[in-house]
């Protein structure tokens, strides 16, 4: 199990990234929500938890509820590695593409 600070260091983060996006600071108790936090820990890792959250803040969810967060964390982990993957094939096609179109001139 992770240390404790990880999930309220996760905590202030999530408020930080509201206040900072909402103009004011989410009403959470962090005692009761650091358990659900602390489960996202325990289940991808706080280097990932850590990203996936700031990645939830570019989403178009309205309002980025905290419970949300905790209940899709999974799916968003997934959309979100989908997301990289489709970018870097599109690179990789992009390349292909205008060196083939060089080869040509």
């Amino acid at each position: 199990m992770a240390n404790n600070k990880e999930a309220y260091i996760l905590l202030t983060m999530y408020q930080n990234m509201y206040k900072e996006k909402y103009g004011k600071l989410p009403s959470l108790n962090k005692y009761r929500e650091k358990w659900a936090m602390q489960d996202v820990v325990d289940s991808i890792g706080y280097e990932r938890a850590k990203e996936l959250l700031q990645y939830y803040f570019t989403t178009g969810k309205h309002g980025h509820p905290l419970q949300f967060f905790f209940f899709n964390f999974d799916k968003i982990d997934i959309m979100q590695k989908e997301i990289e993957k489709d970018k870097r094939n599109r690179k990789i096609l992009q390349e292909a593409t205008k060196k083939l179109v060089e080869g040509e001139e």
